[in-house]
């Protein structure tokens, strides 16, 4: 299958299928998107796209930044927590933007996710940046174990993944599972070799196109183009780019 077709068929998949067990098949249609947004692993957008004919649909964006290095049960409550926003549009009252009110954390414990600011047990159950985790024996567990047993996976992830979710995962030390799939795909900027993780420098793209300068005297930063010549105005040295 072409890579589009199956990247975006499996998240319609996975759509349909949580849809139809957690959601009692409510929610209408949405575009699904890759969006690389930043320290997010996805958001909901409420009407954010229009075809030629007027009609309006909603994006749930999902970050492949995050596919390689976390676990598909991670990936399906990303999918989830943004489907219960994008319930909440439709069925429920949403709280004022980006803030996740009392009636989603409600729902999404009722679809066997707890809301958590801190993504474990013990944080907060409502506030702007809301994590989750699977309730043990609830709905979500169940749905996700009848999707995965039908040979579900996400096939196609992002070759530069998300830093800090390694890095964290490396200090928990519960990168055992990963180095497997990590050497087989040969993500770049990342070494496995026997098991154990590390990171090679200089890999990761330099999406702005920009260095970083900094005077060796005085500690000035300026950011350029690659390959900049240029002297300090406070003492006259010249800056040199950082590695």
């Amino acid at each position: 299958m072409k890579p589009t077709l199956q990247a975006y068929d499996e998240l319609q998949r996975a759509y349909d299928h949580f849809n139809n067990e957690l959601f009692d098949g409510v929610l209408p249609d949405c575009l699904i998107t890759l969006q690389r947004e930043k320290q997010t692993y996805g958001y909901f957008s409420p009407e954010r796209f229009v075809n030629s004919q007027g009609t309006r649909t909603d994006e749930i964006a999902m970050n492949p930044a995050y596919f390689a290095v976390c676990p598909p049960e991670e990936i399906m409550q990303t999918l989830c927590h943004e489907m219960a926003h994008l319930w909440q549009h439709h069925f429920g009252k949403p709280g004022r933007r980006g803030y996740h009110n009392k009636e989603w954390a409600d729902f999404m414990e009722s679809i066997g996710l707890m809301p958590s600011s801190t993504g474990a047990p013990g944080g907060a159950r409502t506030g702007d940046k809301m994590a989750d985790y699977a309730i043990e024996g609830g709905r979500f567990l169940e749905a996700y174990e009848s999707l995965m047993t039908d040979d579900y996976r996400i096939s196609w992830m992002d070759r530069f993944p998300s830093r800090e979710k390694l890095m964290a995962a490396i200090a928990n030390g519960t990168t055992d599972e990963m180095a497997g799939d990590l050497s087989i795909m040969g993500l770049a900027g990342i070494s496995v070799e026997d098991g154990e993780i590390t990171f090679e420098p200089g890999e990761r793209p330099n999406k702005s196109n920009r260095e970083k300068y900094t005077c060796p005297l005085c500690q000035a930063n300026i950011w350029g183009k690659p390959g900049l010549n240029v002297l300090c105005g406070d003492c006259d040295t010249a800056f040199e780019a950082a590695n």
